[in-house]
């Protein structure tokens, strides 16, 4: 709760201003290529890049162990708004070629210069001996919207997720974007800075879904505390509790056409029931993508 009213407090100061500022940016989930949806002149586009992170994170909630990971990403823009993807990740060290597979489609909108939104819906298609713990969900539809205060983007991303298991999300955020004006090596450089505040909301029925389609890796000497029963765990994996708070830091060098971008990010797991080991964790991730117009 006190993180909750320290976020509270700090959208309240940084809010206190009007204005505009729209510009291309990742996203704080599982690093995925963003729709073009902060730029208000839709062009057609595709978007193509790679990513490495540190641990694989869903949610808040991380495996019992550490699964650093490769993924790519491919986006297709069009003028009407209507954007599809797809989505490969490989864990490192895991047996699969190819741990999860990432299909999805949506619309992206702008009611006006300072709201902007996207819903879409995304299939998860994973190995049947992947062990990162998003492998009990198998269906997404997300949506999501930003309003730009000018000295602070605020948006509310809100995440249905279905299949083995069936969790609803909510996540906070408060950012702010800024960019040098100066360059590095020329004219068309410019470094870009996008440091977020993040609250999740959500219930957590995919962790005992998780615990059950992989046994023995969620032994009782990973518990946390004396044992539980298991019904009980599973009534109060299905309440709506605040997840996580996080605080991240990117940093990203642009050119016209591509982007490499650095971010760090330091985790605050809270209300995690006794199957997780889950503790306050940095992650750390590597980006490179390019845009094709």
């Amino acid at each position: 709760m006190k993180y909750i009213c320290t976020l509270f407090i700090l959208t309240i100061y940084l809010n206190a201003g009007a204005g505009i500022h729209t510009h291309h940016i990742l996203t704080d989930r599982s690093v995925r290529i963003t729709a073009d949806s902060d730029t208000l002149i839709r062009k057609r586009s595709v978007s193509a890049g790679i990513s490495y992170g540190s641990d694989a994170s869903f949610f808040g909630r991380t495996g019992p162990v550490k699964y650093p990971f490769l993924n790519t990403d491919v986006i297709y823009n069009t003028k009407s708004g209507i954007f599809v993807y797809g989505s490969a990740y490989k864990v490192l060290g895991s047996t699969p070629v190819i741990d999860e597979t990432d299909l999805g489609a949506g619309y992206l909108y702008h009611l006006w210069s300072k709201f902007s939104g996207n819903v879409s819906y995304t299939r998860f298609i994973f190995d049947r001996n992947a062990l990162i713990i998003k492998s009990a969900s198998s269906n997404d539809i997300n949506l999501s919207n930003s309003y730009d205060w000018k000295i602070l983007k605020s948006s509310v991303t809100m995440d249905y997720l279905f299949g083995e298991s069936s969790d609803f999300f909510v996540t906070i955020s408060n950012s702010k974007y800024f960019e040098t004006s100066w360059s590095i090596f020329d004219d068309k450089d410019y470094l870009s800075f996008n440091p977020a505040i993040n609250i999740i909301l959500g219930t957590q029925n995919f962790v005992q879904k998780y615990s059950m389609n992989h046994p023995g890796r969620l032994d009782y000497e990973d518990i946390i505390g004396p044992p539980i029963n298991t019904q009980n765990y599973a009534g109060r994996n299905s309440e709506f509790n605040a997840l996580n708070y996080s605080f991240k830091i990117p940093i990203a060098y642009n050119r016209p056409h591509y982007t490499f971008e650095f971010s760090y990010k330091y985790s605050i797991p809270v209300n995690v029931e006794g199957i997780l080991k889950n503790h306050r964790e940095s992650f750390y991730n590597l980006t490179f993508y390019y845009v094709f117009y």
